[in-house]
């Protein structure tokens, strides 16, 4: 190529022109400060002060102040997430269950009775959390206890 810019940018540039030792084991940090700037000494950054902000408290510690609504929305948003694990450990503490086969959050609707109960299933009017609607909605419904996540052998289950 005749243009030096394209050359430039099709094949890059030689380091070494820019007075950098590029086999050198210390950081090239150190003694390269401009691409264009002749001047070879040391520059003393200083960082501003604004720079220098403490993270937010990570909402794990705040997880039982928030509302259903959020906490499905952190369960369902942040899959393989320790987030998402709170989320299920405080709504599981607010008698909500996990239905595996059917991937939905469900509880006993307290105003209605169940129709039957076995040690393997109830029937009744239970309260689902409807993804696509993003809504709770009463069903009737029949729950067999094989499909329900089990809380017992798990360490954050209070």
């Amino acid at each position: 190529m005749t243009d030096q810019d394209l050359n430039m940018l099709a094949l890059g540039c030689d380091l070494s022109s820019l007075g950098l030792n590029i086999n050198s084991t210390e950081p090239l940090h150190t003694s390269f400060h401009l691409p264009w700037s002749d001047a070879r000494h040391n520059l003393d950054y200083i960082l501003p002060s604004c720079y220098n902000v403490q993270p937010p408290p990570s909402a794990v510690h705040k997880i039982h102040a928030f509302s259903d609504e959020t906490l499905f929305y952190i369960f369902y948003s942040m899959p393989r997430d320790a987030l998402q694990e709170a989320a299920a450990n405080e709504l599981h503490q607010r008698s909500w269950k996990y239905h595996k086969e059917l991937k939905l959050w469900f509880m006993k609707d307290p105003s209605v009775e169940l129709t039957a109960k076995t040690p393997n299933m109830e029937r009744g009017t239970f309260i689902f959390f409807d993804v696509s609607r993003w809504e709770k909605v009463k069903k009737e419904h029949v729950i067999a206890f094989e499909h329900v996540e089990d809380w017992s052998n798990t360490s954050n289950a209070r």
